[in-house]
């Protein structure tokens, strides 16, 4: 008799569907059916990718540059990389420390895979990336999950992360501007933090996606610091930078030899990233900057007037934002009413009366938030803050 198939692998199976991408989903249910859906679940921008970047594809493809590259991506695009983070940090990265992946997303789960090992812990300040503790669990590692203050803007600090260090701690993982709260480690700070993994022998992974959405001051990264080159890898994307989100191109800068161990990992998952979207990137990183800083003040007029509209609504406290472009705000006043007792239950009924699509906390690691994406329209901003009040003021009547 032949024998039941197995069952999915411990590792598989150690982690979720992200919740992003779940909330993104039943939105789309609905729409389908014909309702006027307000998604601010995703992070994606609204505005389409630049002229100049899709004029570069397009001259890709007119030259039939559609066959297999180098497995970490063209030597052309690697130095661009290297290029782009000298002029915006004055860091000093050459070709062999640099790998092109499949998006910023791809990036991460290579830098864990080829730092973490089974048992291992990797602290992850609170709130965090949906992804940043399922690409640990996958590892084998053991997330460690430091909170921060939301009265501080939920900016980590040395002192937490010191609080947190073992001597099974082999990663830190950082995210400034931060995604899903918007927060940003001043400078000051965020060497402490470097020094701190440094003098401990701990890696530092800095994922830089929002660097240049920064609403105030200029845009700062560990590996620029004299003497933490070594320890730090940088986790970066083209994605929300240069609204290249289908382009699926992101990058790792590190020590040569955790690079080397990424291409030997690449060369098994994903091969090389797609031809054509190399040398848009190309052009992206080199070409015309100006649509970066129009995206930046639209978000800081979104960003603006969303804290201002949600910290107006009952039971509402928001946070600023100093960077990215979520807000997070705190909706614990509004638990407990109407049989919704969780963010999740919060955004499961926001979503079935009034047709607004936001995360949950939970998918963050925090009980009392949810997060609203401003990266759409002002119009949709209005309507669909319109729409969370009316059901706030419900709620609570």
């Amino acid at each position: 008799m032949l024998q039941p198939v197995s069952s999915l692998s411990a590792r598989v199976q150690s982690i979720s569907v992200s919740s992003t991408a779940r909330v993104s989903a039943e939105a789309e249910k609905l729409r389908r059916a014909g309702v006027d859906v307000v998604d601010f679940g995703v992070g994606e921008p609204d505005f389409p990718t630049p002229d100049n970047i899709k004029q570069a594809a397009i001259r890709a493809l007119e030259e039939n540059f559609t066959r297999y590259t180098a497995m970490a991506g063209v030597q052309e695009l690697r130095q661009a990389v290297c290029e782009r983070h000298r002029r915006d940090f004055g860091t000093s990265y050459s070709v062999p420390e640099c790998v092109v992946s499949v998006g910023g997303k791809h990036a991460i789960f290579n830098t864990v895979q080829v730092l973490v090992n089974e048992g291992d812990e990797v602290i992850i300040p609170v709130p965090y990336w949906v992804t940043y503790y399922d690409v640990v669990s996958y590892s084998g590692g053991r997330p460690v999950l430091v909170e921060t203050s939301e009265q501080e803007g939920f900016a980590l600090t040395a002192e937490q992360v010191e609080r947190a260090i073992t001597p099974r701690t082999r990663l830190i993982i950082i995210n400034s501007p931060c995604n899903p709260s918007g927060a940003v480690i001043e400078r000051e700070e965020f060497e402490k933090i470097g020094h701190l993994a440094a003098r401990r022998g701990i890696w530092l992974m800095t994922d830089e996606c929002y660097y240049r959405f920064l609403y105030e001051g200029e845009p700062f990264s560990i590996a620029a610091v004299p003497g933490m080159k070594e320890h730090v890898v940088v986790a970066g994307s083209l994605s929300k930078t240069y609204a290249m989100t289908g382009w699926r191109i992101g990058f790792t800068l590190a020590p040569a030899e955790v690079c080397s161990a990424i291409i030997k990992l690449q060369s098994h998952s994903t091969s090389n990233p797609t031809s054509i979207a190399q040398k848009a990137a190309i052009e992206a990183l080199l070409g015309d900057q100006s649509s970066v800083d129009a995206m930046l003040a639209e978000y800081r007029r979104r960003r603006d007037f969303v804290v201002d509209r949600l910290r107006r609504m009952p039971g509402v406290r928001c946070a600023e934002p100093r960077g990215a472009f979520y807000a997070y705000p705190n909706i614990s006043a509004a638990l407990g009413r109407n049989g919704i007792h969780t963010p999740m239950q919060f955004a499961e009924k926001l979503l079935e009366k009034a047709h607004v699509a936001v995360v949950p906390g939970e998918a963050f690691g925090t009980e009392h938030h949810v997060r609203i994406s401003y990266a759409t329209s002002m119009e949709n901003l209005e309507k669909g803050l319109g729409r969370i009040e009316q059901f706030l003021k419900e709620m609570v009547s």
